[in-house]
């Protein structure tokens, strides 16, 4: 580990292959610190990580690195029969090891073999809570405990800087502890994608990317927003000034050219009357005339000034989109069954159901959290639900419509526009009506014509919210997985507002305990590990 480690940006540009630009001019240095990358969805926060790791080149500008890197992605691939070894890249030294005990290792073997390896993999697995072995398949691990292994795994490097993209999304209570344990504790450089306020309070500076550039503010998340409402106040208090002075410089110029033109009539109306000798009202002109041009010439100086100050103000203050979500009605009756499973046992290894006997009624308009701990089966069971995973015994029936929204927004296909997609899924739509709502969720113009696979994942969890909401009738009952996995937190406040105002049945698999009180969930379902998924 080095202790002068760090880490350079110098005029970063880059763009998508289509040419919008994402990051223009970005020049920014991290030493040994916790850092905080926040900003809205799309402005390059995740573009910038892959741009620090060596993932994508610059199109322009330089990145100098001192000391190691290790980095964990929002989505943890995997492939098939992969093992939580194959995931740390120690799968070849482990078989050494094993090779030794057995007694089946030369002499150059046995001198190149870490003996520590297995102590040293232990010791990171137990830093993120949790419990797996390095035989332990991944695909037998949830979504969250996928993170956790990506997380020990970059630890046990023993880097000089983590690089981490949105860490606590998909972890449950005791994972996301984990993580702020283990970054409380962390006394290298850190790089950290995230809209988790609670992580974002442990950082030693926060970074913010916005359509004004990349701006560092010293200390963590709370005194972040202090100095930004400050900033943003006092950028506001500015352009008005400034408004106020073109207005102002307009105003004083006509008056002084009124004026001008009242003594130039006056002078024309005495010289027709005769008395002024035809020679001094030639010079009177003259002189009139002078002075209406250097009135001219300083009034244009003085709007040019107030024009350029008001310019200068103008370019401080952020360009902000709003997102409004508002539900139509869906007039669902308050003893009308919503969804109903009996006895259902269902997952994918037969020797070890994921759910095994589980029951479930929601009626009317309730609003249900479906929790538990990471591999308990939350996804499972509303993959149930939505039908794209069949029970092994057991009735699942739901009367009423619905609509899912995975964590992957696996609801649009990727290879179509925003707009494709919002006319594929709300076909009774036109196209205004279209256009109308995607702007509601900040897809205006040639924004909503963007591919989907060319989104960040803020981005497409938007997209996704707005083809499943943005409809003229929204489904009486809504399956949400995640839904505030990486939104901004602005949107997060926007969706908040707007399943409030939902008058139909929810069921929403989430971690975020701040988010489900905001919705206003009226029951809880807990789902607990079984013994034999363990």
């Amino acid at each position: 580990m080095h202790m002068s480690a760090s880490i350079t940006c110098s005029d970063l540009h880059w763009s998508t292959p289509d040419g919008d630009a994402v990051l223009s001019g970005v020049s920014l240095t991290f030493n040994r610190e916790r850092a905080g990358l926040v900003g809205r969805n799309g402005v390059g926060k995740t573009t910038l990580l892959r741009l620090i790791a060596g993932d994508l080149m610059p199109h322009r500008g330089a990145i100098m690195v001192s000391g190691t890197m290790a980095t964990v992605k929002q989505r943890v691939q995997i492939a098939p029969e992969a093992t939580i070894a194959d995931l740390f890249g120690v799968t070849e030294q482990l078989a050494l090891l094993r090779r030794a005990e057995a007694g089946d290792a030369d002499a150059d073997a046995l001198a190149n073999a870490d003996w520590t390896l297995e102590m040293r993999i232990e010791a990171a697995l137990a830093r993120t809570s949790l419990d797996a072995d390095p035989e332990t398949p991944l695909a037998r691990l949830s979504g969250g405990q996928r993170t956790r292994a990506a997380l020990a795994g970059a630890i046990l490097a023993d880097p000089d800087f983590l690089l981490l993209d949105e860490p606590t999304n998909n972890l449950d209570k005791d994972g996301r502890t984990a993580v702020l344990d283990l970054l409380a504790d962390w006394r290298a450089g850190a790089i950290i994608v995230s809209h988790d306020r609670a992580l974002l309070e442990a950082m030693d500076a926060i970074v913010e990317l916005s359509n004004l550039g990349a701006r560092r503010y010293g200390g963590n998340w709370s005194h972040y927003k202090e100095r930004k409402a400050i900033e943003q106040a006092a950028a506001q208090q500015d352009l008005a000034t400034a408004e106020q002075q073109v207005k102002d410089t307009a105003r004083k110029s006509q008056i002084a050219v009124e004026r001008q033109q009242r003594r130039d009539a006056t002078g024309a109306r005495k010289g027709a009357k005769g008395g002024i000798p035809r020679i001094l009202i030639g010079a009177r002109k003259q002189r009139a005339e002078r002075t209406g041009g250097d009135n001219a010439l300083l009034a244009q100086r003085l709007r040019a000034a107030a024009d350029a100050s008001a310019a200068t103000a103008r370019a401080r203050v952020e360009k902000v989109e709003d997102m409004h979500i508002h539900l139509p009605p869906t007039h669902l009756a308050p003893d009308r069954t919503v969804l109903q499973m009996d006895a259902v046992t269902a997952g994918y290894d037969p020797d070890a159901p994921v759910l095994e006997g589980f029951s479930l009624h929601v009626e009317g308009p309730e609003r249900i959290a479906i929790t538990g701990p990471n591999g308990s089966g939350k996804t499972t069971l509303l993959s149930l639900i939505d039908g794209t995973l069949t029970p092994w015994a057991g009735t699942i029936s739901h009367p009423v419509a619905h609509a899912m929204l995975d964590q992957t927004a696996a609801i649009l296909d990727p290879m179509l526009s925003i707009a494709d997609n919002f006319a594929r899924l709300n076909p009774s739509m036109n196209e205004n009506g279209c256009r109308a709502a995607l702007a509601a969720f900040r897809f205006r113009g040639d924004a909503a014509l963007r591919r989907v696979d060319a989104l960040s994942g803020g981005q497409m969890l938007r997209a996704g919210l707005a083809c499943v909401l943005g409809g003229t009738t929204p489904p009486p009952l809504l399956i949400l997985d995640e839904p505030t996995n990486h939104l901004d937190l602005d949107s997060i406040t926007a969706v908040e507002a707007g399943l409030r105002a939902y008058d139909g049945a929810l069921l929403v698999v989430s971690h975020d305990e701040t988010f489900l009180e905001a919705i206003g969930i009226t029951r809880q379902v807990a789902l607990r590990i079984r013994e034999a998924n363990i």
